[in-house]
């Protein structure tokens, strides 16, 4: 009979594994890797979460911030369908959100492609710069100087239309022109971060395809329409979007200019929330606002993703 050769296992397996350089290793780098979420994940926890789950309690209960919670049901969502103040302040939210994406889409479009045209390097960053630093100033700050210059007798706007013949408008406080006062404060601050996403987009168009659509004989504006337009709707889209979830949100510069008068022809529903909660400490009701104004942005956000597919083209 031929000897037969006997495997014997390792007199101590787990001592064997354990040693093991690549489990080791890879334990590391799991650890590493819940270390680096982990901050992102507790304070989505806490900051997120967390105070979604609190309104969504809220939004069916009678809250004051001092006594214990009521359960109410569904009475604060009935409130919402015979709130006139509610309506009104929707209303001027909804002409907010139209207004900035006609006005700074449009303007920052049309800047970008002035910008976008062969010009010196310096002047190229200088009208860059220029255009986009209200960007970078505190929305409260630049509510401020606006404000001083819609005075009615001393601000420099009436001064300028009085040099002109004009009359001096009272624009912050009548009702036909102070909702108009915040959508071009709110436009002023807003057009250059649009303006540099449209510039970044038209630099990538291929200048052989505007040559070639001129060499056929196409104008300007049917290059624009059928060559720039198909090329930057991805930033359109961007854009677009950024903007309608804004303009849903304006509040500093509502609060700062107007305070939502005169009466609520100004107020945004984000201020008549904040009302709701911190001055009357209705905090049940301002959370079903809360939570009709999220539902209501995140179905406009929804519209414009299930849209898109029809004239956002990709390379």
């Amino acid at each position: 009979m031929a000897d037969t050769a006997v495997v014997r296992p390792p007199a101590d397996a787990s001592a064997a594994s354990a040693g093991d350089p690549g489990k080791s290793r890879r334990r590391r780098e799991a650890l590493n890797g819940y270390l680096f979420v982990g901050p992102s994940v507790i304070g989505f926890l806490v900051f997120i979460l967390g105070p979604l789950l609190a309104v969504i309690y809220f939004s069916f209960t009678r809250y004051d911030a001092i006594s214990p919670p009521q359960w109410r049901g569904l009475a604060n969502f009935e409130r919402l369908f015979t709130d006139d103040r509610l309506r009104e302040a929707y209303l001027n939210t909804l002409i907010y959100v139209a207004a900035a994406v006609i006005l700074i889409n449009g303007i920052a479009l049309l800047l970008a492609v002035l910008i976008n045209q062969r010009l010196p390097k310096p002047l190229t960053l200088i009208f860059r710069s220029v255009y986009f630093f209200p960007s970078l100033v505190s929305l409260v700050y630049v509510s401020l100087i606006w404000q001083a210059l819609f005075q009615r007798d001393t601000g420099l706007v009436n001064y300028y239309l009085d040099t002109v013949g004009g009359e001096p408008v009272n624009w912050l406080n009548s009702t036909s022109t102070s909702r108009w006062t915040v959508v071009i404060v709110d436009t002023w601050r807003n057009v250059g971060f649009a303006m540099l996403i449209y510039v970044a987009a038209l630099q990538d168009v291929p200048k052989a395809l505007t040559e070639a659509a001129q060499l056929d004989g196409a104008g300007v504006v049917t290059q624009f329409r059928r060559i720039i337009v198909p090329m930057i709707s991805q930033a359109i889209f961007f854009n677009v979007t950024i903007t309608v979830i804004g303009a849903f949100q304006i509040y500093e510069s509502v609060i700062v200019l107007t305070n939502g008068g005169p009466g609520d022809s100004t107020r945004s529903v984000v201020m008549y929330l904040a009302e709701q909660a911190f001055s009357n400490f209705q905090v049940g009701y301002a959370s079903a606002i809360a939570i009709t104004l999220f539902l209501i942005i995140l179905a406009a956000t929804l519209i414009q993703f299930r849209i898109r597919r029809s004239w956002v083209h990709y390379e």
